[in-house]
């Protein structure tokens, strides 16, 4: 027999602290209350509104949101629209429970369902609690009896008389369905929160909630994997039952595991004072230090301005002896009166070199001792930095690495880490990051708190290199940070397209992928039958495609991968007046090596070539990237080779006229040129024999993932 009050703490609900109150099963399996849901939700929408200030956050005395949440309150709030109705309209709900941003769907709260189990639970506690209070007959004329028994079906409490005059044998009332008396009245079926009419009969094992046919049939579970109501009733009850019969008869284990744990409540009490000893007598050293050098430098100040006092005091002096009457000249003026030459001539040698001094002195006139202090002034600025960075340093905690393979800039920068010992000891990672400038002396690092082991940064400038470090916690204990990565953003702003399978689309020598983000041609049969024509000379054809989406203005820049063993590629942009063009000229490569009227057969015919292209491409294949034959190219044509990159882009700037290909991996650009941007320019590309060419996905932000454990 389970005790209604040892069950306190599973019916409090983590937002406001209290007990349920029309609780709502979020898709992550926790409840909160239907009240708490929608003040929190109105209080993002409001955020919106006021700046996402931290005090519209907490416009409601019933929710104690903490300052942790604060951070993912702005951000979510961004994601909905300001309030126009009873109900909020933010998709993204932050679980109180498991700290989680929780995607609600197109519904919002209309979608989630209310846990009538969870609020009998909790009026049976309550029944308990309040024993002495009885529930009142709502029928009675005053003074009102006490109830004996509730109405289900009228969500009412009645008296023995009451029950019997509103129910009386022989109709329908007198069949409703009687508990004892009671405050909790739900439905006795349980409605289909999407499909309002249809009652829930289903139960979707992937989503793990309650589904009704219309659901099943066509809508948001017409594909999952459903069974009845009463097999996941049974199958859920059996797995609950057993869990429960395991754990009651573990009851001695717990008991030990009770006992354990309260010896290492008293120790972690111990070891907490002691830490804190530790704790303040390292400040206090530190104070010790402090107090030293500030004693010192206060020393060193107080000894130069005695010093330099006594030399402008006495310098001060000097000046006075020589006004009129005092001093020097009123001794010199004494001096003159002096009729003996011989007495004058031995006393006045020696002032005379005073007074030269002090005429001197006159013409250059400068102070005897600087009035600033400014070789005292103490620089603290990398001790107050390595004070803001001090906390506890933990031996057991992994140094995070930031994996620079994994990690991208493209649409967006996704920073990935890892440990080295390949297990996440850390809670939580603080991932920091600045713009790099070669300028600015002190820099301002963003933070971040993350907590996975990689995280999407959106908002950066074009064309610019950012530095990244990252740190783990674990409590208040932080490991060291890691080394910083200087990654460097795409050139221009990020263009999206697909590969256009209807223009000049080759689908017996091409295969394209379902997403048509990826593109392959295959040395076959098709290629076998070309070789006919193949008597002398070079004979060979190229399979083009181009992208779905052209560009008329603006600055563009999009990324590839190339298959390592891809014989032969040809990438760059083609302009709209000209693909007529390029899909009527199949047969585009006939060496002028062996025409008859060639006249040559020097390497010329690169330039003859890449010249006679109605569009600007560079050639790649055999893991290489060949710059194309240019007069500012170099002449050895080793030079012009070079490895290819394993992630290619293209900068198209239609306002200059230029096309850059660069190597994306790093943001560094291998070969410019001018391109004729007069029609609408699109991605073009060209393959021969065995080659594949995929586009890059876009980097896209992931909401927390959470887990069910039912």
């Amino acid at each position: 027999k389970v005790t209604i009050k040892g069950i306190e703490r599973e019916l409090i609900c983590p937002a406001c602290k209290e007990l349920f109150t029309h609780p709502l099963i979020l898709p992550c399996q926790h409840n909160v209350c239907h009240k708490c849901v929608k003040e929190i939700l109105f209080a993002f929408e409001d955020s919106i509104a006021d700046g996402g200030s931290e005090s519209s956050n907490q416009s409601s005395p019933r929710i104690k949101v903490s300052s942790s949440s604060m951070d993912r309150i702005d951000r979510i709030s961004r994601s909905g629209t300001k309030r126009n109705s009873l109900t909020p309209r933010s998709s993204l709900f932050p679980c109180p429970g498991c700290q989680r941003d929780i995607d609600l769907g197109e519904r919002g709260i209309n979608g989630l369902f209310r846990n009538f189990t969870l609020e009998t639970i909790v009026e049976r506690y309550r029944q308990a609690a309040r024993a002495a209070i009885a529930i009142m007959c709502d029928f009675c004329k005053p003074p009102p009896q006490e109830s004996t028994k509730s109405c289900m079906d009228c969500s009412a409490s009645y008296c023995n008389e009451c029950f019997k005059i509103h129910h009386p044998w022989g109709t329908l009332k007198a069949q409703h369905e009687y508990v004892g008396p009671t405050t909790n009245f739900r439905p006795k079926i349980l409605m289909c929160p999407e499909h309002e009419m249809e009652r829930v009969n289903m139960y979707c094992e992937i989503c793990r909630r309650p589904v009704c046919h219309l659901c099943k049939l066509g809508g948001s579970h017409a594909n999952h994997r459903v069974t009845t109501m009463s097999t996941a009733y049974k199958t859920l009850k059996e797995k609950l039952s057993k869990d429960i019969e395991y754990l009651i008869s573990k009851e001695s284990q717990v008991k030990a595991h009770i006992t354990q744990l309260d010896l290492l409540l008293k120790e972690t009490e111990c070891n907490s004072e002691r830490a804190k000893e530790e704790a303040s007598q390292s400040f206090e050293k530190l104070s010790h230090v402090l107090e030293e050098k500030k004693s010192a430098a206060l020393r060193a100040i107080e000894a130069s301005k005695n010093l330099r006092l006594e030399k402008l005091q006495t310098q001060a002096e000097e000046y006075q002896g020589l006004l009129e009457n005092n001093g020097l000249v009123g001794y010199a003026q004494e001096v003159l009166k002096e009729t003996d030459p011989s007495c004058f001539v031995q006393t006045a040698k020696q002032l005379h070199v005073r007074i030269q001094k002090a005429t001197e002195s006159l013409k250059s006139f400068r102070p005897a001792a600087e009035t600033t202090f400014e070789d005292f002034v103490v620089d603290i600025a990398k001790q107050e930095e390595i004070l803001g960075d001090m906390s506890f340093h933990s031996n057991g905690l992994e140094i995070p690495e930031i994996n620079e393979e994994q990690s991208r800039m493209y649409n967006k920068a996704l920073i990935s880490w890892e440990c080295p010992g390949k297990t996440d000891s850390a809670d939580i990672y603080v991932l920091e990051y600045h713009k790099l400038n070669r300028e600015e002396e002190s820099v301002t690092w963003q933070e971040i708190e993350v907590y996975s082991r990689s995280k999407v940064i959106s908002d950066l400038d074009d064309d610019s290199s950012y530095v990244f470090r990252v740190r783990g916690y674990k409590g208040s204990i932080c490991s060291p940070w890691s080394r910083e990565v200087i990654l460097r953003t795409p050139p221009a702003p990020v263009f999206s397209f697909l590969f256009d399978d209807k223009c000049g689309y080759n689908s017996e020598h091409l295969l394209l992928n379902p997403r048509r983000t990826s593109v392959e041609s295959r040395a076959g049969f098709p290629l076998l039958l070309g070789s006919e024509c193949m008597q002398v000379g070079c004979y060979t054809t190229l399979d083009y495609i181009i992208g779905d989406t052209g560009i008329a203005k603006g600055k563009h820049f999009w990324a590839f991968h190339v298959e390592a063993y891809s014989y032969l590629v040809k990438v760059g942009v083609v302009s709209s007046n000209k693909i007529q063009k390029l899909f009527h000229n199949t047969h585009d490569m006939t060496s002028p090596r062996n025409e008859q009227d060639s006249g040559h057969d020097s390497g010329s015919e690169d330039a003859f070539f890449d010249s006679s292209q109605p569009f600007t491409l560079v050639t790649l294949g055999m893991k290489k990237f060949f710059i194309p034959t240019t007069p500012a190219a170099p002449k050895d044509p080793a030079s012009r080779i070079l490895p290819l990159p394993s992630c290619l882009g293209i900068c198209l700037d239609c306002d200059k006229g230029k096309v850059g290909f660069y190597d994306a991996s790093c943001m560094k650009c291998l070969y410019e040129c001018e391109v004729d941007c007069s029609g609408i320019m699109y991605p073009a590309f060209a393959l021969m024999g065995g080659a594949a060419v995929h586009l890059e996905e876009a980097v896209t932000a992931k909401y927390g993932e959470y887990h069910d454990d039912i």
